[in-house]
C-alpha cells in the first residue's frame, strides 16, 4: 500500500476568529463526504482509493515538519480501520476527550490567515502513483473546492472563507516558500525544507545584518550576540555610524535585531525544529562556535 500526501488550504476573509478548529466525530464524516466528492471531481481515479483525513484546522507549519508527523498520525490511524480498502471515507474527529495528541492542533499556533486540514489517499502502488502525478499536474491551476463544499465547511467550523482549496505537499510547500519570502524570511527556507526531507548537510545563513544561523543535521543554532559584539562584530546595517547616531539608535536598532533573531526562532520551532542560541562574545569566532555545537 502507498499513499499520496496533500491539503486543504483555506484563506479567510477577514480577521473574525474560528468558531472552532475541530469538528465532532459524529460530524466529520458527513462534512468529509464534501471533500472526497470534490477530489473525485477533481481526478476520478481518486474515487477508488482511501481518503483518510481529519476534520481540524492547523498552521500550515504543522503539516511542515520533519517526517510530516500529521500525515503520519493519518497513515498509522488508516491502518487498523474496518473494512476493505479502496473507496473508504475514513474521518477523523474529537471525541469526548478531543483529539488524540497525534492529531490535536497545536493551540499556540492558531493565529494565522490561513489553515489547512491534512489528508491522504491510500492504496495500491501504481493507483496512488498515477493519483499522484495528476494531483501534481492539476490541483495548484484546477484545485479550487466546489462553491458547496465550502459553504459547507465555512459553516461546519464557523469562519468566513475567502479561499478554499486542495494542494499537493509538494504545492503547500511551495505556497509557505513564497509567503516567506514576501515576509521577508525566505533565507530560512532552504533550511525547513532540508529538514523536511532529512538532509542533514550544512546551510549557513551568514548575510549580516541579519542574524547568524547554522542549520545541520535537523537543527538550527543561532548565534546569541550581545550589544558589544552586534555593534563592533559587523551585525550592524550598513552605513550605520554608531558616533553619529547615538545611544539611544543603536540601542534601538539592537532591540530589533534581538527580535529577528526571536521571530527566526519562532519560524524554526513551528516547523519542529530544535533551536539551540549559542553565546558568541566579542573576540570569538561566531562561525566556529556554531559548528562546534
Amino acid at each position: 500500500m502507498l499513499s499520496t500526501l496533500g491539503a486543504i488550504a483555506i484563506e479567510q476573509a477577514g480577521a473574525a476568529p474560528v468558531g472552532r478548529s475541530v469538528l465532532v466525530q459524529a460530524e466529520a464524516g458527513d462534512w468529509a463526504a464534501g471533500i472526497a466528492a470534490d477530489l473525485a471531481r477533481l481526478v476520478p481515479e481518486a474515487a477508488e482509493l482511501d481518503l483518510v483525513l481529519v476534520a481540524a484546522l492547523f498552521d500550515p507549519a504543522e503539516l511542515l515538519r520533519p517526517n510530516f508527523p500529521r500525515h503520519a498520525a493519518l497513515e498509522t490511524l488508516a491502518e487498523r480501520a474496518p473494512g476493505a480498502p479502496g473507496g473508504r471515507l475514513i474521518a477523523f474527529g474529537g471525541g469526548p476527550d478531543g483529539l488524540p495528541d497525534a492529531l490535536a492542533p497545536q493551540a499556540d499556533l492558531g493565529g494565522g490567515p490561513l489553515r489547512v486540514l491534512p489528508f491522504l489517499l491510500r492504496g495500491p502502488a501504481a493507483r496512488v502513483e498515477a493519483v499522484g502525478r495528476a494531483f501534481e499536474e492539476r490541483l495548484l491551476d484546477t484545485g479550487m473546492a466546489n462553491a458547496a463544499t465550502a459553504l459547507a465547511t465555512q459553516s461546519a467550523f464557523g469562519l468566513r472563507i475567502e479561499h478554499m482549496r486542495y494542494l499537493t505537499l509538494h504545492d503547500l510547500m511551495a505556497m509557505m516558500a513564497m509567503q516567506y519570502q514576501h515576509a521577508g524570511l525566505g533565507a530560512l527556507w532552504p533550511m525547513i525544507e532540508a529538514a523536511l526531507f532529512g538532509d542533514g548537510d550544512e546551510i549557513l545563513l551568514d548575510a549580516p545584518p541579519e542574524p547568524l544561523v547554522r542549520y545541520a543535521a535537523g537543527a538550527a543554532r543561532i548565534a546569541l550576540i550581545d550589544a558589544e559584539a552586534w555593534a563592533l562584530g559587523g551585525f550592524v546595517p550598513p552605513g550605520i555610524d554608531a558616533a553619529t547616531l547615538g545611544a539611544g539608535r543603536m540601542a534601538w536598532l539592537f532591540d530589533r535585531f534581538e527580535a529577528r533573531q526571536r521571530q527566526m526562532a519562532a519560524v524554526f520551532g513551528a516547523h519542529g525544529l530544535e533551536v539551540t542560541f549559542d553565546h558568541c562574545p566579542l573576540g570569538k569566532d561566531a562561525r566556529a562556535i556554531l559548528r562546534a555545537g
